[in-house]
């Protein structure tokens, strides 16, 4: 083989290894990313129905009830509610009428199962993404008023 051509077969070898890791490394990515949806958006049908990600809002109050492991509850941002479940030990900054961001799959019925829940973890705390649900739903409650 020529020196041109051997230089050829490892440039080639090289851009073919650098592709396949490329590719592999998108491939987990993809499997563990989880965006984030405002109920709104989960109640129009903007969220997957058949993938992971996460529903932000506040807790609403007298929503939450205890069955044994299994809790219920409900996540607002004052224009929609989503009712979720989750089986498993809450944080302990879980409160009604508080922030909260779930994350776990929406069934066919409109109820979120949820797989992980995370609390605010201080009185000033609330994800961006959820105070801005909120926000845009209390400016759209005053343009209907």
């Amino acid at each position: 083989m020529k020196p041109r051509h051997k230089r050829l077969a490892i440039i080639v070898g090289g851009v073919a290894s650098i592709a396949v890791a490329g590719a592999l490394v998108l491939s987990a990515l993809q499997s563990n990313v989880a965006f984030f949806f405002t109920p709104s958006q989960v109640v129009v049908g903007e969220a997957p129905k058949d993938r992971a990600f996460r529903v932000g809002g506040m807790v609403r109050e007298g929503s939450l009830k205890r069955d044994q492991m299994t809790v219920s509850f409900v996540i607002t941002d004052t224009a929609k509610d989503v009712a979720v479940s989750y089986t498993g030990i809450l944080p302990d900054l879980f409160k009604e009428g508080k922030g909260a961001v779930v994350q776990g799959k929406l069934r066919g019925d409109g109820h979120f199962v949820a797989t992980e829940v995370l609390a605010k973890h201080d009185e000033n705390y609330m994800p961006p993404e959820a105070q801005h649900a909120v926000d845009q739903a209390n400016k759209a409650a005053k343009t209907l008023k």
